[in-house]
This record gives structure tokens, sequence and C-alpha cells, in this order.
């Protein structure tokens, strides 16, 4: 499934390594002095990811054409003194849930193998807008269900720390080509945590929006109630740039909320959190989180503390029912949402050989094009909603719901915004958790409540276990998306300064 470029003659290997490795905002400021080209910066791109990605497996389809295209276009609207957007000509990664005019979008599934989209989701609408140059697209689990991106019928993906251990998921393909350096940045998708929970693991900055925040029209749905796109990054003020050029209202999106978008490139900037009320989750810790992980997120809420912030240990206690209301939920959507994939509209079909029923060909194709997970969840959520068991079930999980939105409301009278362990271990070895599907779900222990109320998080680089990296979760109200970058933006500075530098040089070399 994979289309590779041929590494560029004229690139060194040096000159390469010295611009992936530059940030987004790095990259941005180069093109727009003139001391480097978008091309330069794309080709650059292209070489890591013919260099590794046979690897990392991150990339699906790889785009050079169009990605040099669209590179040579800003180079040349740049020289005839057009004024161009804060990120034109930065690559960036598309995880394969986005469709994209141009490339295929399979959704890491067999049964969309080979589809194109006719039209582009607004989000990928407005990163054109921006002149932000589009790679391609990347790995991901299977309709975007799975933590550790093993679900993809295309393989799985690996974490560039260690390649023997899961990238998260279900946006790993995206995690993994930052944190690889093939890609300054790249959008996920999060559902119960999908995009801060890679992040975690990868040792990257991801973010949730707010729901409503970010057009979802052209993401191929898995829970309507909870997808959203997000950025991913190396850098809090990478991921604010990038944040700031998908959101927005989108009247093509009826879950599109109007109303302006909060200020996050202005906040990344001022790390200024003295006075600052943070509230310590005491539910989101305990047993089941790794004594590394647990130290880390200590050591990164004591440097809160030293930045002026006033911390506080907050109860949110219907967060310990989140796992389950999610799992009743999300499957329960992701059942009607995937029933459009009937093998008579778009996608594979299997056994229309003329004789065979519409019914018989529909049920040969789902049981060729769905893998396992998404089987599995496809048939919890129609029993959830079967007649008998819908107020049971999926009526009861919307009460909880309501419980901890309620519980965030209550936290955020008393504090600015919440804070945990993003996940409450680092990444996994491969293989590990495949046969135990409960045991990979508690990897989503604490991202899904945000998800659940419909609030902003933000996973940021905590430190290292083991060698491996570990997040912090930030969590603040609806539509103040603005203060995710307020603190994390001070936190990361800080953290930086102890360090002596960012926790992704530490990445080893591939």
């Amino acid at each position: 499934m994979t289309d590779h470029p041929t590494p560029s003659a004229t690139t060194s290997a040096a000159a390469t390594t010295d611009v992936v490795q530059l940030t987004a905002a790095a990259t941005a400021a180069a093109i727009a002095a003139g001391e480097l080209s978008a091309v330069e910066a794309t080709q650059a791109a292209l070489d890591r990811i013919a260099k590794v990605d046979h690897t990392i497996h991150a990339f699906l389809h790889v785009d050079a054409e169009g990605a040099l295209a669209a590179a040579r276009s800003v180079d040349e609207r740049r020289a005839a003194g057009e004024r161009l957007g804060p990120l034109a000509g930065v690559p960036l990664a598309l995880k394969d849930v986005l469709t994209a005019r141009g490339m295929p979008t399979t959704c890491g599934s067999r049964i969309l193998e080979g589809w194109h989209a006719p039209y582009d989701a607004t989000v990928v609408s407005r990163l054109r807008a921006a002149d932000v140059v589009l790679l391609g697209k990347v790995n991901m689990d299977e309709f975007a269900m799975g933590s550790s991106t093993e679900n993809s019928a295309y393989g799985p993906t690996r974490n560039p720390w260690d390649t023997t251990r899961i990238p998260g998921g279900s946006s790993g393909g995206s995690a993994a080509a930052v944190a690889a350096f093939e890609a300054p940045l790249a959008i996920g998708t999060d559902t119960g945590g999908s995009i801060r929970q890679p992040a975690a693991v990868c040792g990257l900055v991801g973010v949730k929006p707010t729901y409503g925040g970010v057009s979802r029209y052209g993401l191929v749905a898995f829970s309507s109630s909870l997808d959203q796109a997000g950025p991913l990054a190396r850098t809090v003020a990478d991921a604010a740039l990038l944040h700031a050029a998908i959101a927005g209202h989108d009247p093509l999106d009826s879950t599109s909320v109007d109303v302006p978008v909060p200020a996050v490139v202005e906040a990344a900037g001022r790390r200024d959190i003295r006075g600052l009320r943070v509230g310590v989750v005491r539910e989101l810790a305990g047993d089941g989180y790794d004594p590394g992980v647990q130290a880390a997120f200590t050591a990164a809420v004591e440097t809160l503390t030293a930045l002026g912030a006033e911390v506080v240990e907050v109860s949110c206690p219907h967060f310990t029912y989140a796992l389950p209301a999610y799992y009743l939920i999300a499957p329960s959507e992701c059942s009607s949402n995937l029933a459009r994939f009937d093998a008579m509209r778009f996608g594979l079909r299997i056994g229309d050989d003329g004789q065979a029923g519409a019914e018989e060909v529909m049920s040969r194709t789902r049981e060729a094009g769905f893998g396992p997970e998404v089987k599995r969840r496809i048939i919890l959520g129609t029993y959830a909603l079967s007649s008998g068991y819908y107020d049971a079930y999926y009526g009861q999980a919307q009460k909880v719901r309501t419980l901890i939105s309620r519980d965030f409301a209550a936290a955020f009278e008393r504090v600015d915004v919440l804070v945990s362990p993003t996940t409450p271990t680092p990444a996994f070895p491969l293989g590990a958790k495949v046969d135990d599907p409960v045991a990979m779900y508690l990897s989503d222990l604490c991202t899904i409540p945000s998800n659940l109320a419909g609030g902003p998080a933000m996973s940021l680089p905590a430190g290292l276990v083991d060698g491996l990296p570990v997040g912090i979760q930030i969590m603040a109200p609806p539509f103040a998306d603005d203060r995710l970058y307020l603190v994390g933006g001070a936190l990361e500075e800080a953290l930086d300064a102890q360090r002596g530098h960012a926790l992704l040089d530490e990445a080893p070399a591939l």
C-alpha cells in the first residue's frame, strides 16, 4: 500500500537532517525570509520519508508530485510579492480518515482500498488555503478504532523511539511521522484520546479542540458525537499555528459551532501563568498507573507550582464510569455510521457473481472488508441499540455522560484548567494487547472524559520513563482552548529549560 518517493539526488543527507529537524514555525520563518524555499523544505521531508518510512510505516500514500507542485506555487507567489499565511510552505502529514482530492482515502480499511474522494474535507480545504503542503496520507487504526495502530489493514506503524513498540492510536501514523522527522506537522482525529495518547507515547504535543470548533465535514465518521480533528506537532507554538489554520465555523457541518476561534497563537506566546488555578484530578491516578508515569506527572505539577500557578486537588467522581460509558456510546454510533459501507455505493464488493442477492453480497463484503476490531464494535453497538436493551445500555451511558459533564462544570467553577497523566503507561510492545481488547481500551482511561463532555484537551511531553516519552494532559472548559496553550506554552518552556533541550532531541536517530 505504501507509496514512497525516491530520494533526491541533489539533497545532501546533512542538509536534509537539518531541514527536517526545524519546527514548523522555524521552517515557515526560513521560507518567508528567503533562507529556504518551500520546494527545499518539501523535498527534504520526502527524502526523509524515503529514508526511514520503510521502518516506521507511517505513510500509506505519499503524494510527492502534488506536494512539490504546491511548494513551487508557494515559492512563485512569494517571489511575486504575494502575502502568504504563517504556515505557507510547511509540509504536513494527513491522517487517512479525512478526504482529499487526488489522494486515496482508506481509513486504514480494506473496505475502502483504492477509493478516491471527489471532494476535500473542510480541514483539508483550509490547509490548502493556508498554503500548507500536504505530503500524503498516514496510517491509522481501521476507522479510528484502536489505541495502537495495530488494527490497520495495511500493517502496524512503529514508534520512532523504539520500533518494537506501538506509536499509540488511532492517530499513530500522524504521531510517528512527526516524531520520526518525516513532517513537522500532522493532523489526527480524537474520538476517545486518539490524538493525545499517540502524542504522549511519541513525545509530541497533541490537541483535541473543543467539539464543534473544527469542522467534521469530510471526516469519515466513527462516532459522530465524539470525533474531532486536531493538530500534532513538536511544540506548543506549532500546534497553535495549525489549530488556528483549521478552526472556525463551517456551514457544511451541522455540528460546527459559530463562535470566534480562541486566540490560541497569542496564548501560546504569553507563558505567564502566575495566579492561574490548576486542578489535579483525584480519580485519574492510583492503581494501574506506571510509577514512572506518576513520578513524571508529579514533577510537572511541581513545575506548574514553581511557575506561580495555584494547584489544588479536585474530585470528579463520575470519571470512573467514563470508560464503560464510552464503550457503549462510541460503538453504538459506529454501528450506525458504518452501515453505509454496504458494497452497493462505493468501496469493496465481494461475491457479486450475478447470482447472489444484495444481502449476501453485503454480508460477504463486510466479512472480507472489516477487521476484527471494527466487527467487534459494530456488534457491540448494534446490541446496545437493539430493542429491549437501548434503555439499559445506551440510554444509561448517555446519563453517565451528562454526569461527567456536570463534574467538569463543577470543577471549572473552582479552577481554570484540570491536569492528569495522559496515559497510564508508556508505549507498550507491539502485539502485547492485541488479544486483550479490555487491556487495550484502558490506554484511553485519562483521555475519554474530555471527549464525552466535548471540552478541549492537550497532551504535552512530561519526561521519559525507561527511555520512553510520557505526557501530561491539560483540560479546559469548552471554547477555552486558549487556556491549553497558555499553560502548555509556559510548562513546555520550563521543562525544556530544566532538561536543557526539547524532549524530542533525545529520540534515537533512525
